[in-house]
């Protein structure tokens, strides 16, 4: 019997590929790919931008940091400055990965790949790859059965399922090469009382 993990693996591979990233990395959502990141360097003041999903700085917090709100504009993608971790929740196109830097993707179905649920990270560092398939999966090692592995640290029940990597294969076969930015505009963060 195959396994069914070797879907998730192709639709990784296939989203490295296409983005020129060395690694990706899926989870279940793009918010969770930014707290897992924002965890993997051990985050304190970040910058955002203020007009951005209410997630993100959310994500920033969960993960220890501290939220600074900044007044710019982007399109498709932002840095959660001075960290290298970007938000590229409304950009997916070829050849667009930045090295040196870990980029998180929304596969929502309002956004790009319109998979329905889903997110990734793409990577160039096999540390932050190794350490972000852990962190995914409750800290476990994949292909080590349950009671074999020894956890070295605390992580999340958010990988993707075959299914979803399965509908993001199939969509991404038939994607544009180039494909433009998503424009949306959101509120002030800075107006919502959790965050002043």
């Amino acid at each position: 019997m195959h396994n069914p993990q070797k879907i998730v693996e192709m639709f990784e591979e296939n989203i490295a590929e296409y983005t020129g990233a060395k690694y990706a990395v899926s989870c279940d959502n793009c918010t969770n790919a930014l707290r897992m990141c924002c965890e993997y360097y051990e985050v304190g003041d970040v910058t955002i931008p203020a007009r951005t999903y209410l997630s993100v700085p959310q994500s920033i917090i969960q993960a220890g940091g501290s939220v600074i709100f900044n007044d710019y504009d982007w399109h498709g993608i932002y840095q959660l400055y001075p960290y290298p971790i970007y938000d590229a929740a409304k950009r997916l196109t070829s050849g667009m990965y930045l090295s040196g830097t870990l980029m998180c993707l929304s596969f929502g179905i309002k956004k790009p790949l319109k998979v329905g649920k889903g997110g990734m990270i793409l990577t160039d560092s096999k540390e932050a790859y190794e350490f972000l398939k852990k962190k995914r999966w409750s800290g476990r090692t994949e292909n080590v059965p349950m009671h074999e592995d020894q956890m070295e640290f605390l992580g999340y029940n958010s990988y993707i399922t075959p299914e979803w990597a399965a509908r993001g294969l199939m969509l991404l076969g038939v994607y544009p090469e180039h494909a433009e930015d998503q424009t949306e505009g959101y509120p002030d963060l800075r107006n919502y009382k959790l965050y002043g």
